[in-house]
């Protein structure tokens, strides 16, 4: 059986480093930042560090707070201090996302030129997101976290400048937006890697549903405050917000100790071959392999949100298209929300692997089931249980990433993971808008919901490391 495990070290000159409790200390941040303190133990392939001590307290739980979200990461300032920026800084980043596609659109009067946008945004992340998980893995993680949040920080005081200057530029907005999207590329494996350096393998599962709940809070609630504010106070004003909101997390960061490499080499470059070595690794590291390929399951042949227009307007439109088309895009975050809100469950399972089939195999009956849906109520329904399923998904593979792969190698695999993160729907996004013009858009969703379902249990059953990972 494929088992992640922990050693004990000494960790008497790195308490604090390594988030031990303390009176006091504020924020926290989705993905995590400690120490440069540990060791490692290999199981499938990786290992997790240790954190202190060997075992840490479990949650002693009855009735209905079995259910509530595991708090314990919490407990640790530096996780508490980048876990409560990240709060803040979810709302304001989406507040840009409404943003920049308002004014393209405002400009142009095209969404055409939106998607252009996309494309353009698109590109530099997906390049930067593998080499910044490589760079990652070379340098001080606080450092880079660093200089690449004042970067986003600095792309969005840019952004207000045009916007209040009046520029109406469209080739400047595609230009910062993919200066943005290059930073955040860098940023993102940065700070998902260094999670594992500041809590324990039994803790993972929660750190990562507290960071997943706060940002699929803010893919709530960004856009439905962006749509209160624009006409109040103007466009150039979000811009101006979400500059002042990264300032927070570069406050956090520069509050954190230091992330070196574990085991740094005498050189370690940050090039073609370190990227090609993460690729490597991945291949090699069965457990790690499958986790990528059940998400790309579940997102290329499950992610219908191409046929929301479609269906708003053809299936659900006696209810309004309009209110039909803002529940759909609602549905599935606010199941996430919901999912994590009630994750407390997860600090109590240790077959990582098997969670990871079960819910994508989930997440597939729930669009299966949305696809069949002529109500629109019980759509949204089928969406938020999508929703839930997707947040099991998400957590149990973040911690599968974090816990069986060295700490050397967790700044590449967060870039590959940021990559088809992002890739994944936009390849469903064509790959369903063909389906829905070909056989109708509640034929090529169900059908996708059903594709998923039997992709994963053939994996299941061709595969067993993947069901047999235990931590």
């Amino acid at each position: 059986m494929y088992r992640a495990t922990r050693v004990s070290v000494d960790t008497s000159q790195s308490s604090t480093d390594n988030g031990a409790a303390e009176p006091d200390g504020s924020g926290g941040a989705a993905v995590s930042h400690g120490s440069g303190g540990g060791a490692e133990s290999h199981g499938s392939g990786g290992g997790a560090e240790s954190h202190g001590s060997t075992e840490t307290e479990r949650p002693d739980r009855s009735g209905w707070r079995r259910w509530a979200m595991d708090t314990r990461p919490l407990r640790r300032p530096a996780y508490r201090r980048l876990w409560s920026s990240t709060a803040v800084t979810s709302v304001g980043s989406q507040l840009t996302a409404v943003a920049v596609p308002k004014q393209i659109y405002d400009i142009t009067g095209s969404s055409a030129w939106v998607g252009y946008a996309s494309l353009a945004g698109l590109v530099p992340l997906v390049v930067f997101a593998l080499w910044g998980g490589a760079i990652a893995d070379s340098v001080d993680r606080r450092k880079l976290l660093l200089v690449t949040n004042a970067g986003i920080a600095v792309t969005s005081l840019l952004f207000w400048a045009q916007a209040v200057t009046g520029l109406d530029s469209v080739l400047v907005l595609m230009v910062l937006l993919a200066l943005q999207q290059a930073f955040f590329g860098l940023n993102s494996p940065a700070r998902s890697a260094s999670i594992a350096r500041l809590v324990p393998a039994d803790e993972l599962p929660a750190a990562n549903a507290l960071g997943a709940t706060v940002m699929q809070t803010g893919s709530v609630a960004g856009p439905m405050l962006a749509g209160a504010l624009i006409p109040l106070i103007g466009l150039p004003e979000l811009y101006l917000i979400d500059a002042f909101a990264l300032t927070v997390t570069v406050w956090a960061v520069l509050r954190l100790p230091a992330l070196p490499p574990l085991n740094k080499p005498a050189s370690r470059r940050a090039g073609l071959r370190e990227v090609v070595a993460g690729f490597r690794y991945i291949a090699l590291h069965k457990v790690l392999l499958l986790s990528f390929l059940a998400d790309i399951i579940a997102m290329v042949l499950g992610m219908p949100r191409a046929l929301f227009p479609q269906l708003a307007a053809e299936t659900y439109g006696s209810y309004g298209e309009g209110l039909a088309l803002g529940l759909l895009f609602a549905a599935i975050p606010i199941g996430a929300v919901v999912g994590g809100l009630m994750s407390g469950t997860f600090s109590r399972a240790r077959r990582h692997g098997l969670m990871v089939i079960v819910s994508v195999a989930a997440w597939g009956a729930a669009i299966a089931g949305f696809g069949l849906s002529d109500s629109l109520w019980l759509a949204v329904a089928f969406l938020a249980l999508a929703g839930v399923a997707d947040m099991v998904s998400m957590v149990f593979r973040g911690a599968i990433l974090l816990s069986a792969a060295t700490d050397e190698m967790r700044g590449r695999l967060q870039g590959v993971f940021t990559v088809v993160v992002v890739g994944g729907p936009r390849v469903a996004d064509v790959l369903h808008g063909t389906a829905g013009s070909a056989f109708g858009a509640p034929a090529a969703v169900a059908g996708g919901g059903l594709l998923v379902i039997i992709a994963v249990l053939v994996l299941t059953f061709v595969t067993p490391a993947l069901r047999r990972y235990t931590i």
